[in-house]
């Protein structure tokens, strides 16, 4: 695997996590190899860019077009049809196993496995689409373009630290993608660091005036913690499933705590 690794080229990872993150036929173009799939959470803010900016623009310029409400809706469905409702289908899953598996780890991985959803994931989901559409039409549309394209890496960048705080609670085998994913170094940490922080450090810069940094970093990191104490508390590690329900939490942490601030 590090042979592999070593020499792929410098873009096979990052392409990978567009690959794997969405539905755009990226591999059209290119396949990577197998294993730089193993490095694709180190890149996932980088895709945040893609879906956030895809989601920013119809926000920004449907608004011209049609009346606010309908343009929220067809920016939220612009993400769901780029990556494949993948991380709604994680959210939904996650909402399921913790909620219908009570403390059993293994009813909860085997009920997450399942591709049947359940109450708690119908429940959920509507809740969590309510709220995302609460929150943005709460927000004039360049604000809310502004906010997408930074909370979108942020809580990617977020969500992805879970791969270095809890093991993988299923094998490469068991998993639904087949895949297992690596432990960062130092550089991808940064590397992870640089794509998340950067469009927040713009945001705040723009939006300083209006909102208190603090609160915008300390609010998704405590979203995050929370989230952090059940998996270990039920399934002493993390899911794929885990993964896209971090984000779109995290994320959603983000859209309440600027409407909060702005109200």
């Amino acid at each position: 695997m590090q042979e592999s690794l070593n020499t792929s080229k410098w873009y096979d990872r990052p392409w990978a996590a567009f690959m794997f993150f969405t539905r755009l036929p990226f591999w059209r173009m290119h396949q990577p190899p197998r294993q730089c799939y193993n490095s694709v959470v180190e890149w996932w803010p980088l895709v945040g860019w893609l879906t956030g900016g895809a989601m920013a623009a119809v926000l920004y310029w449907g608004s011209m077009v049609f009346p606010w409400a309908i343009t929220v809706i067809l920016a939220i469905a612009t993400r769901m049809l780029l990556t494949g409702a993948l991380h709604e289908d994680g959210l939904a899953d996650f909402l399921d196993g913790f909620g219908g598996g009570g403390k059993d780890r293994q009813r909860i991985l085997d009920i997450m496995k399942d591709s049947h959803i359940g109450t708690y994931g119908v429940l959920g989901l509507v809740v969590y689409v309510a709220l995302l559409f609460c929150v943005l039409h709460a927000l004039p549309p360049f604000y809310a373009a502004l906010t997408v394209l930074a909370a979108d890496p942020y809580a990617k960048m977020l969500s992805a630290q879970v791969v270095m705080m809890l093991p993988y609670a299923r094998t490469e085998q068991t998993a639904k993608s087949h895949t297992v994913y690596r432990r960062m170094t130092t550089r991808a940490g940064l590397m992870l660091a640089l794509q998340g922080l950067l469009p927040l450090g713009a945001y705040i810069f723009y939006m300083h005036e209006y909102v208190y940094w603090e609160y915008l970093v300390f609010m998704p990191c405590l979203a995050m913690f929370f989230l952090y104490r059940l998996m270990w508390s039920r399934l002493r590690g993390y899911t794929g499933d885990c993964c896209g329900a971090l984000f779109l939490l995290i994320e959603l942490s983000f859209y309440l705590t600027v409407v909060w601030q702005l109200s």
